[in-house]
């Protein structure tokens, strides 16, 4: 993954929101990616809120213009990719929950968020991804586990960024062509 397409940031409201304003501005590419450290309020469908503290991994990716306007297609592509990347690189056996939660020994520790831009007629999609990576507690009225919980040990969250990343864009491709 070409390091001119990742913005870092220590802390944000939102990386789909900070997506979604750059679209359109001079930043702008295809596949950019806005990753945090932890944001401020982070969310999924219908506004709920997501837990991101750091230690998670908290990505946005500004994706091609695919002429795909059924959103929950790019939704769960992106469920595929990580629960393939979590299953090959730290043998966990992820359970999708359609169309955008992903759990590990019943607990939900990703949350996808696929959001469209319109202007005019073109449609623009981000696709943000929230990760219990390496959280070690939960607030006790979520039913949450982090793959650190699971295997015991500390992810590499730049490598599992780039892996997802990369294994989504596999994905997109075979659909898109």
């Amino acid at each position: 993954m070409n390091e001119n397409n990742i913005i870092r940031l220590e802390v944000t409201d939102s990386t789909n929101q900070d997506a979604k304003t750059m679209i359109g501005s001079e930043n702008w590419q295809d596949w950019k990616v806005i990753v945090a450290n932890s944001q401020q309020s982070g969310h999924g469908k219908q506004g709920s809120a997501w837990f991101s503290p750091e230690g998670g991994l908290y990505f946005s990716i500004i994706l091609p213009k695919a002429g795909i306007k059924d959103i929950q297609i790019m939704t769960i592509l992106a469920a595929f990719a990580i629960a393939s990347v979590i299953k090959d690189s730290y043998g966990l056996e992820p359970m999708i929950k359609l169309p955008n939660d992903i759990y590990l020994s019943g607990k939900k520790f990703c949350g996808i968020l696929t959001e469209n831009i319109v202007s005019g007629e073109d449609i623009s999609s981000v696709i943000g991804i929230g990760i219990n990576a390496n959280i070690r507690e939960f607030p006790d009225d979520l039913s949450a586990t982090s793959i650190l919980l699971e295997l015991g040990k500390e992810v590499d969250n730049e490598k599992l960024m780039q892996d997802i990343v990369e294994e989504f864009k596999k994905y997109f491709k075979e659909i898109t062509n």
